[in-house]
């Protein structure tokens, strides 16, 4: 018999005995690591909020950082600019227990991971407003313009109780800029590698009772050959496609709100995002004679619209009621493909405050529709479904403790009723360190697409999982030091069986029979001394397809960032390095994507009282390196921006 911790394995293999240790393993070894070190490291890197600053992804209600159990980091207007980074996955990459994959330069199709869990399972809202794709499942990233938001909180870990469908893995907020006393003009422009152009302008204000906030912006860049270098030439492989693969986009927001009275509010919120990009067909990189081909096109187009009204009758009792809508449409060019997503939401929410008490009551409706059109012979496909959903939630805080608990119930409109629950507990051992507790239940239902498609499967059941994870928090400060430990397994995996004989498709299809594993351990921190500002984050994960005991696809076993930033006569100095293993580009562990390291470099000062400079390089060494096979990234390249904002 063989035991991990108190947890028996019995008869299990030694191989899965030493998996399922893993987060027990690591916690114990770079456990006590980060406890001795605890002065010079710390759980909030620069993304990181003050622990006094109001947050509302965790629980959907505004609520201050020291009252929430979660995982949760926010990234603020400031530091986005600073990051010189054109996409907002770019952003999320640098952020603990967070990857992304790209198919090539910005504007191609992009995925991003929460401690391993597939894209699909992040549930993402702009300003409120739920985004999706029922083809392929997950946010398009690549359509979201960065121009546009103003902050981001992310929430690591199952959240299905609060949210419903899709929440497996995170959950990620982004909010656009909201007017504030005064006017507030803006505008920038930027120059980078690769023919890189962005300018952008807006004004926000605020008069009275009413506030408003416009933007709008433009990129375009010529971009890279995204054919590794060693596929290009025609003589080694059989192919050749030396094109750049550039993009355009196009974006704009405009938030609304009025004061109703001095307890009621009314907002609205629209936001417009168009997204050309130059792209590759996956086509063999060994055929003979070698192919010459131009470009494929996609475009990406979000429209995102949402409605609130709230209003707090008296210090117990408040309400929210929301609208909201959007349209992603993906679409090729001319290699034809269409297909759009439309997600419709009512929200109503009610909370009571008793003193320490914190009760929630949630009513949610969300409708689905999806319309494909896979080439430009084949029928036009559209489905839809709804669900609808009830959630009660409680929160206490009051001296060392804290208590959080959820459930909800979503009834699908194909599939029946579907109870999540999670319970999450913080016990303050010292004024500076913390520790918390948290396990939860969590679902997504499978996209139209996967169901209904020439691929799709009727009979497909929803991806489900249990999450339990350990924290320790110490903050002092200037420093701030944290350790998570998880693990989330889920039954019911979706994976596409290229096998399958039953199929519509000669190409195979959908089946939901899989079982996956998500473990691991997330070190993070950072430490002031003097004017400079160090942070780390440092991720140790195992991945896995229980079936076949083969890591999942294009996600590292180890990945973390290391930083520090240097303010010095009036400049903020920056570097940073971003490091991950290798990785498996297929599902059966054949294809090796090597691991890389890579420095960036950040330079900002205010050259006027208005006129603010950032220069950026990234990947300073120049190194080649992938994220998907048959996809380059863009090697070393600079950025320099200018950003006009009157005092």
């Amino acid at each position: 018999m063989t035991s991990c911790g108190s947890l028996s394995l019995g008869r299990v293999p030694a191989r899965r005995r030493r998996l399922a240790c893993l987060p027990l393993a690591l916690a114990s070894a770079f456990g006590g690591m980060a406890l001795l070190q605890l002065t010079s490291i710390a759980h909030a890197q620069q993304d990181a909020p003050a622990l006094g600053e109001t947050v509302v992804t965790a629980n959907r209600t505004p609520q201050p950082l020291s009252d929430l159990v979660g995982d949760v980091s926010v990234v603020d207007r400031q530091t986005i600019e600073r990051s010189g980074a054109v996409g907002v996955a770019d952003v999320l990459a640098r952020l603990p227990g967070i990857e992304i994959t790209r198919n090539g330069g910005v504007g191609n199709t992009t995925s991003l991971y929460i401690r391993g869990a597939e894209t699909r399972f992040t549930a993402v809202y702009i300003d409120g407003v739920r985004v999706d794709s029922q083809s392929t499942g997950g946010a398009g990233w690549e359509s979201i313009p960065l121009s546009q938001i103003d902050r981001i909180e992310v929430l690591r870990g199952p959240a299905a109780a609060v949210y419903g469908s899709d929440a497996v893995g995170g959950v990620i907020q982004l909010f656009t800029k909201r007017g504030e006393e005064g006017v507030a003009p803006y505008a920038g422009i930027g120059f980078g590698s690769h023919g890189l152009r962005k300018a952008e302008a807006g004004v926000s204000g605020k008069s009275g009772a009413f506030d408003y906030s416009l933007g709008v912006a433009h990129e375009e860049s010529r971009g890279f050959n995204v054919l590794p270098m060693d596929k290009r030439t025609p003589s080694k492989d059989g192919f050749t496609s030396p094109d750049r693969d550039g993009y355009r986009s196009n974006a704009g927001n405009l938030r609304l709100g009025y004061q109703l009275t001095p307890n009621q509010r009314l907002e609205a919120t629209l936001l417009y995002s168009d997204m050309e990009a130059g792209y590759d067909p996956p086509v063999s990189f060994r055929t003979r004679p070698p192919i010459q081909f131009k470009n494929d096109i996609s475009s990406n187009t979000l429209r995102t619209a949402g409605l609130s009204w709230s209003a707090k009758w008296n210090d117990i009792y408040s309400t929210r009621v929301q609208v909201t809508d959007s349209q992603s449409v993906y679409k090729t060019q001319p290699s034809f493909y269409r297909t759009e997503t439309n997600l419709r939401g009512y929200l109503f929410q009610n909370e009571f405050r008793f003193g320490p008490h914190l009760v929630t009551a949630t009513l949610e409706r969300r409708e689905d529709a999806l319309e494909n059109a896979p080439t430009t012979s084949s029928g036009l496909f559209s489905s839809k479904r709804s669900q609808d959903a009830v959630s009660l939630g409680y929160g206490f805080v009051q001296g060392a403790h804290s208590l959080q608990l959820h459930v909800r119930h979503d009834n699908d409109s194909e599939f029946g009723g579907k109870a999540t629950g999670s319970a999450a507990y913080g016990y303050a051992i010292t004024p500076r360190l913390r520790a918390t507790v948290s396990a939860g239940t969590a679902f997504r239902a499978p996209t139209l697409y996967q169901r209904f498609s020439e691929y799709g499967v009727a009979s497909l059941k929803p991806e489900s999982s249990r999450n339990v994870e350990l924290g320790l928090q110490y903050t002092d400060g200037g420093t701030h030091a944290g350790i998570v430990v998880y693990q989330n397994r889920v039954n019911n995996l979706i994976v596409f069986d290229g096998s399958a004989t039953n199929c519509r498709s000669g190409f195979g299809c959908y089946a939901s029979t899989a079982r996956a594993r998500y473990q691991g351990v997330t070190l993070s921190g950072g430490h002031r001394i003097g004017d400079v500002t160090l942070r780390a984050s440092l991720d140790f994960q195992d991945p896995r397809d229980l079936d076949t005991d083969h890591l999942l696809a294009r996600r590292a076993r180890r990945h973390g960032t290391l930083g520090a930033d240097w303010r010095i006569a009036g400049w903020t100095l920056g570097a940073e390095l971003q490091s991950s293993s290798k990785r498996f580009d297929d599902a059966a562990n054949t294809r090796t994507l090597s691991g890389y390291t890579v420095l960036n470099l950040v330079a900002s000062t205010q050259i006027t009282r208005d006129i603010g400079l950032v220069a950026r390089v990234d990947n300073v060494g120049d190194k080649d390196y992938t994220l998907a096979r048959g996809y380059a990234t863009g090697g070393r390249n600079a950025y320099i921006g200018l950003k006009w904002t009157p005092q």
